[in-house]
């Protein structure tokens, strides 16, 4: 989920300098827990760099259970994942160990085999990056919004492999570089290709690039079951067959790889995104790759007055999604978990808590 705001003029000292009017994070998330559907949420909110206010509601566990959540707990970040990987990514093509224009069947032999990817010699690494390539998501069966795979297997190792083979025979979606079209396929071909070029496993390359230089403490990368969460956290809950809720918190960690699989925290997300947005980790010409080929929506928050991007993630049982401002200065991180089998009905709520803390009625 993407969201990119109108952006932002050139900033003025003055501007960098002004003040930064925040509003009661506690009392947003105790708004966002009454949404139907949500079982705890959390938040925190950043100017500068320095916490600048955090909150928790609702519940640990179902049912107003458990407790409520640690304000600085871990969560999955879903999507927002990708950014990160397609990071590293980059990282490696600024060190001119790959090109944008490098194809996918010269990096990846072994997806271009049988026509496991339909079109591998045409496709290239920066349309796997920006959702051009047209490859079809292993996520979701064509026309369908439910998983494609069983939501309660807690504990078969899938490959990243495994999971592109499950997109053969699944219809194209276009012309490499052509249309746009979210796949989650494309990160996990990326987190293929990082080892493949660095012989490391995505979670080191991911540790040693990102983590680690931005002193991102709490934050992981998982990718084998039954990985969980470490300490206290928010559980999210999915229907089974029968339509009885169940705990899904710990999920199947191989489905996420290069398309998901990071755990952190509202500082260390905050932080990611802050050094990004400040250029610390790509070049110019490198960043805008990474959102050259989102869908876009342009809007501004507090009357056109706040420019930035939201990036989201999710998955069955939580929800999460991050505003960070253009100029590097502002970011808000909230965290969501839930009883209902989608997210369409949360996401409006959530970028309505984004305005709520950054565009406070005086």
């Amino acid at each position: 989920m993407v969201l990119v705001l109108s952006p932002a003029p050139a900033a003025t000292a003055s501007a960098v300098d002004a003040p930064v009017k925040v509003g009661d994070v506690q009392k947003a998330m105790e708004t966002l827990a009454k949404t139907p559907g949500v079982v705890g949420a959390i938040g925190g909110a950043y100017v500068d760099g320095k916490l600048a206010g955090r909150g928790t509601a609702g519940s640990r566990l179902l049912n107003g259970k458990g407790g409520a959540i640690p304000a600085d707990s871990r969560f999955r970040i879903g999507s927002q994942s990708k950014t990160m990987v397609a990071t590293v990514l980059l990282q490696l093509v600024e060190e001119g160990r790959l090109g944008l224009d490098d194809k996918l069947a010269d990096l990846l032999p072994e997806v271009a085999a049988d026509g496991l990817v339909e079109r591998a010699a045409d496709i290239t690494v920066q349309q796997l990056v920006q959702h051009t390539s047209g490859i079809p998501d292993w996520f979701h069966e064509s026309g369908s919004t439910a998983p494609a795979f069983d939501v309660f297997d807690f504990t078969t190792y899938y490959r990243p492999l495994d999971l592109v083979k499950m997109t053969r025979g699944r219809p194209r979606t276009g012309e490499p570089g052509e249309t746009y079209s979210y796949s989650n396929t494309n990160y996990t071909l990326i987190g293929m290709i990082i080892e493949k070029v660095t012989g490391h496993g995505l979670g080191a390359e991911l540790d040693r690039r990102i983590f680690r230089p931005l002193g991102m403490t709490a934050t992981y990368h998982v990718a084998k079951p039954p990985e969980g969460i470490k300490g206290p956290h928010g559980h999210g809950y999915y229907p089974d067959s029968t339509g009885t809720l169940r705990d899904v918190h710990r999920l199947n960690a191989s489905w996420g790889n290069g398309a998901g699989g990071v755990i952190s925290t509202t500082r260390d997300v905050s932080a990611f995104r802050r050094a990004l947005d400040q250029g610390k980790l790509l070049p110019p010409a490198l960043r805008e790759v990474l959102t050259g080929g989102s869908a876009q929506q342009s809007k501004g928050l507090c009357g056109g007055k706040l420019q930035g991007q939201m990036l989201g993630g999710s998955a069955p049982g939580f929800t999460t999604l991050t505003f960070a401002s253009t100029d590097g200065r502002q970011q808000f991180a909230v965290s969501v978990t839930r009883s209902t089998a989608g997210d369409d009905a949360i996401v409006p709520v959530l970028i309505k808590t984004v305005e709520a803390v950054y565009c406070p009625v005086a």
